[in-house]
């Protein structure tokens, strides 16, 4: 019996659904109150909309005519999926990810050292379906059966979790200000509706579903400005309902972040759970999506903001520039990662340190670097501290040992000064080491781009071709459904806790039919990755922040310019080029850009252009 299923049979029979849901909360239990009556009756719409779904979706495995009802109910189902999922989502984020909305992409399932591929479900791989004609529905009636079968069964046992508890209290206006990154990051880009990209209309319907549970929750002192503020938001979308055209722009400067940013203000939300910050590197106190403490940096790293302090930051940047730290003393991070050209090398790939001799891949910029769960384009370290060990062992970079660098460093009298500044003692364990470096790479931050300080309303000062770059990027082009805004990078929003990787089916020179050889995330030695197949060529998707600047692009370095960098996107990558790509996670479908939206969409990439370290460390 496969696991789910067994799941799903002890719990009903045993009657703990509550408690299993309980543990895969961010919210404690320790307070209860009734449940509001705005909840109550919204999960039971959703409830009768995916049995409708289920009875379509039977109903048209018997006879696949016209499915024009299905694509129908799948709609309605997502629509009332959305007027809940704030809530469903804060409480269940695991869950609705896993079952009920996640990317309809296979997933790779570990249980110890065994490892199985698990095929997606839930919404998003119905809306899919959803884009399909007669024909294409009729040919995939049974897996269209099997997954509405499936959400019944799924959001069923979370229903009747629901049903069988009070809620506890927690911070609406926390699960509201995530539904609004949700709302910008996930639905007017496309990314949740993959199929019918119907976006623009589910936002809408996230909104009045927010704006109704606000109604019987707020205290009146806040109510009318932020339920006009949320009349207005949603006003905006009803008038604007094409996807292509829509101005993402206006909507998040007009409505959006000052929303977000009135709900932080209310003094509504509670302490920040204990849980969401252990799994959330989201930063409740922000007040701004783009705000440079939007995220929380030490999530990603084993330094405390109590053990960061300035000596200690020193100490990790006169490491960083120490050629005598490598075995032969020809090496420091600066060589692959130069400030002048926003801490990258400007090599399709980096310098070994044997003459002559190039690393396996390209050099990533560490200007925000931080802001990611995993490193390297294979994912194979986690955490910054593991990250600089790979750097340091390595036989092609530093090719040296702790022992060697904690002598070196004791030796130094500036190097011990700042140690015991630091860490009040000499430095003894290999622990100094990579917090010091890690210090100082968590202090290259880049949040003051002239698209920042324009989004964030500091500034008017941005191209029309910039702004209509934006626009492409969040909508037409698909850029922002693998590289999710704010950070642009692999980032998932709205928890912003790990990171993605793309199979694009790179090639070994643009203008080639030669597929590149590099096995990426496969060949990470992980014990969990290493047999999933479809890891296959699958690389970790970064940042486009200051790509303007960081040229050649790519884990291979082969592409010299964003020109081609687009060209290669808008052909569909390795599938619309012809290359046999074995589960190409990006679309193979040309995106039919015109010269002037490639133009424009780069205009937009050198408007995130921001290296405040250039000429200075």
């Amino acid at each position: 019996m496969p696991k789910k299923d067994l799941l799903l049979l002890l719990l009903f029979f045993a009657g703990i659904a509550t408690l299993w849901f309980s543990s895969n909360s961010f919210v404690s239990d320790e307070k209860y109150r009734p449940v509001n009556t705005f909840v109550s009756d919204a999960t039971d719409d959703l409830m009768q909309s995916v049995k409708a779904l289920d009875e379509a979706a039977r109903a048209f495995h018997k006879q696949p005519k016209s499915g024009e009802n299905v694509r129908k109910t799948i709609a309605e189902t997502r629509l009332k999926y959305k007027k809940i999922e704030f809530y469903l989502a804060f409480y269940y984020p695991e869950f609705t990810t896993g079952y009920l909305n996640g990317a309809p992409l296979l997933q790779n399932e570990s249980e110890g050292n065994v490892t199985s591929i698990k095929d997606p479900e839930g919404l998003q791989v119905l809306d899919e379906m959803a884009a399909m004609n007669d024909a294409e529905l009729a040919e995939e009636r049974s897996k269209l059966a099997v997954v509405s079968q499936k959400l019944l069964s799924s959001y069923g046992m979370l229903h009747r979790g629901l049903k069988q508890r009070n809620f506890a209290q927690f911070s609406e206006v926390d699960a509201m200000r995530l539904q609004l990154i949700r709302i910008f990051s996930l639905g007017v880009s496309g990314f949740d509706t993959p199929g019918t990209l119907n976006g623009i209309a589910e936002s809408v319907a996230s909104l009045e579903g927010m704006r109704a549970f606000f109604r019987g929750q707020s205290d009146q002192k806040f109510y009318a400005d932020i339920d006009s503020r949320f009349e207005k938001a949603i006003s905006y979308l009803k008038s604007n309902p094409d996807f292509e055209t829509f101005d993402r722009l206006t909507f998040f400067r007009q409505h959006v972040d000052p929303l977000y940013k009135a709900l932080g203000q209310t003094g509504l939300a509670k302490n920040p759970d204990v849980d969401l910050q252990q799994f959330s590197s989201w930063n409740p106190k922000s007040q701004s999506i783009f705000a440079s403490d939007f995220l929380n940096p030490y999530f990603f790293t084993e330094l405390t903001p109590a053990e960061n302090n300035a000596a200690l930051q020193e100490l990790g940047k006169r490491l960083f520039y120490d050629n005598s730290l490598s075995s032969d003393a020809k090496m420091s991070c600066a060589t692959c990662h130069n400030p002048e050209l926003a801490f990258t090398d400007g090599k399709p790939k980096s310098q070994g340190n044997v003459s002559g001799k190039t690393v396996l891949r390209n050099s990533p910029t560490l200007l925000n670097a931080v802001y990611a769960d995993r490193f390297f384009y294979d994912l194979r370290a986690f955490g910054l501290e593991q990250q600089a060990e790979h750097v340091l062992f390595n036989k092609d970079e530093f090719n040296t040992q702790y022992q060697y660098i904690l002598e070196k460093v004791n030796a130094n009298t500036a190097y011990s000064n700042l140690a015991k500044k630091a860490f009040k003692k000499k430095i003894t364990d290999r622990e100094a080491i990579t917090k010091a470096l890690s210090s100082y790479v968590l202090s290259l931050q880049s949040h003051n781009s002239a698209f920042d300080k324009y989004v964030r309303g500091e500034s008017d000062e941005l191209s029309a071709d910039a702004k209509k770059g934006f626009n492409l990027f969040m909508g037409k082009a698909n850029c922002a459904t693998c590289h999710f805004a704010p950070t642009f990078s692999g980032l998932v929003p709205p928890l912003f806790n790990e990171n993605e990787s793309e199979v694009l089916g790179l090639q070994q020179n643009p203008g080639t039919k030669l597929a590149d050889a590099d096995l990426g995330r496969i060949s990470n030695k992980s014990a969990t990755e290493k047999t999933a197949w479809i890891y296959n060529q699958s690389f970790k998707t970064v940042t486009v922040r200051n790509s303007a600047l960081t040229a050649p692009y790519f884990h291979n370095g082969a592409y010299s310019t964003l020109e081609q960098v687009m060209d290669f996107y808008n052909k569909g990558g390795g599938s619309g080029l012809g290359l046999s790509v074995t589960n190409q996670t990006l679309s193979g479908d040309a995106l039919d850009l015109s010269d002037q939206e490639i133009k424009q969409i780069i205009a937009f990439l050198t408007a995130l252009n921001d290296n405040p370290y250039a000429t200075k460390h």
